[in-house]
């Protein structure tokens, strides 16, 4: 009987370690994604998250191994609440130019309301590692290039509705990310004027609203 009781238990107590792990990554990926947004990926490092959430070094380099695994895990967070904030709200407006318009204003709303204390966590990265080839590399451009994507589709979405004319969408998702990344770093820079003025650029690229 207690053979059977113990096997039976094993499994469970197993997954609750499993589970009690994979919080434990998450919070400290997400805090490590903080931290870069201000100091860089570079920036990170065991024994200052350690400080931080009041943990062991040893405990943090179980969980991820080495400072590169640190930093992915880092670039996959900030992309989850890219998603959490901006992509998945804005799905249950219609495919095209509505949906386009709702990811729009939700990425221009990370502008004046950032989800990280030093702005948009992508500008900063791509900034740091365009021209440090590896796998940290990899992974920031991976998230970008999925992004730019994702909006291409809208784009051409908005297209077969009738919306930017015979424009590459390629051109036009290019445009938006470049004028909405131009506005966080005048955001951070204390330039309202240059918010406002990205935000006028924006609006001439959706064109009039219905």
């Amino acid at each position: 009987m207690t053979e059977s009781v113990t096997t039976r238990d094993q499994p469970r107590g197993t997954d609750q370690r499993l589970a009690k792990g994979a919080r434990a990554r998450a919070s400290i990926a997400r805090h490590a994604a903080d931290v870069a947004s201000v100091e860089g990926l570079t920036g990170l490092s065991i024994g200052r998250l350690a400080t931080d959430l009041g943990l062991s070094k040893s405990g943090i380099a179980t969980l991820f191994g080495s400072k590169e695994s640190l930093q992915i895990a880092a670039v996959k967070s900030a992309r989850q609440v890219f998603i959490d904030e901006v992509i998945t709200p804005s799905l249950s407006e219609p495919a095209g130019l509505p949906r386009l318009r709702a990811l729009v204003e939700r990425w221009l709303g990370q502008v004046a309301d950032p989800a990280f204390p030093g702005g948009c966590f992508r500008v900063a990265t791509l900034a740091e590692f365009d021209s440090r080839p590896g796998p940290v590399r990899d992974a920031i451009a991976e998230d970008r290039g999925d992004w730019l994507a994702f909006l291409i589709k809208e784009i051409r979405r908005a297209q077969d509705q009738g919306h930017f004319g015979a424009r590459s969408a390629d051109a036009v998702a290019f445009e938006l990310d470049a004028v909405i990344a131009a506005a966080h770093t005048a955001r951070q820079m204390g330039d309202e004027w240059g918010v406002t003025t990205a935000r006028h650029l924006v609006a001439d690229l959706l064109g009039p609203g219905d």
